[in-house]
């Protein structure tokens, strides 16, 4: 599918009261459509993956173009430089989250960036550094213990970093890195604990969240069947 075809495709499904109520989600709505994250998952799949045509839409500066592109990316022809130019452009927490989700994590330096970026002074390149550590977790079966032990204490010395977008993603990290065996839930349960003694309220905030979960009988009880 051309460019040209699939820009005037995301124009005809804009919505603008759409743009409008993102705000309330903290979403940023400059140069936004609107489209929701179906519809541009059903795009990708018509489009297939295609690096070149994903470069061209994130040049396009449009909101859900940049989505789009993080979808129909190809991971194996990821660069660094390449994820260094996309995350200077991250401006909203669902176009990181989605194009670290989407493309990011997939990659092979993935882990190499998430050190990086989470130690960068800008909200958005350091939530993205963060998001990877979570979005790792998840998604990454075959890393060892090892690999994620080195994230805590990142976690534990930017989690005094009071921006809303910081703080949820450090939360976050430090949440899915428990969740993901017993071993790292006990490790996730000492760090957040350290990290509640901290004279921060942000710090408190991020500890007693976590730990909320992660000490949960849900939670628990899915570890102990593992």
């Amino acid at each position: 599918m051309p460019y040209i075809e699939i820009m005037n495709q995301l124009k005809s499904l804009a919505n603008p009261e759409t743009v409008k109520g993102m705000e309330r989600y903290g979403i940023n709505p400059e140069s936004a459509y609107g489209i929701s994250i179906p519809e541009l998952r059903k795009i990708a799949g018509q489009v297939g993956k295609n690096h070149l045509l994903a470069e061209k839409l994130w040049a396009s500066g449009i909101h859900e173009a940049r989505i789009l592109a993080s979808m129909i990316g190809d991971r194996k022809k990821v660069t660094p430089e390449q994820m260094d130019r996309w995350v200077k452009d991250f401006n909203s927490w669902d176009l990181c989250d989605q194009c670290c989700n989407n493309l990011f994590r997939k990659v092979e330096f993935a882990r190499e960036k998430a050190l990086e970026w989470s130690s960068r002074p800008e909200e958005f390149v350091k939530r993205a550094g963060f998001v990877l550590m979570a979005c790792l977790a998840v998604h990454d079966k075959k890393a060892k213990d090892e690999e994620f032990l080195t994230y805590m204490p990142i976690i534990r010395n930017a989690s005094q970093d009071s921006r809303n977008f910081v703080k949820k993603a450090v939360n976050w990290a430090l949440r899915q890195i428990g969740k993901r065996n017993a071993d790292l839930n006990r490790f996730a349960i000492e760090t957040a604990n350290e990290i509640g003694e901290l004279n921060s309220r942000t710090a408190r905030w991020i500890a007693s969240d976590a730990l909320r979960e992660l000490t949960s009988r849900a939670v628990q009880e899915k570890l102990m069947k593992q």
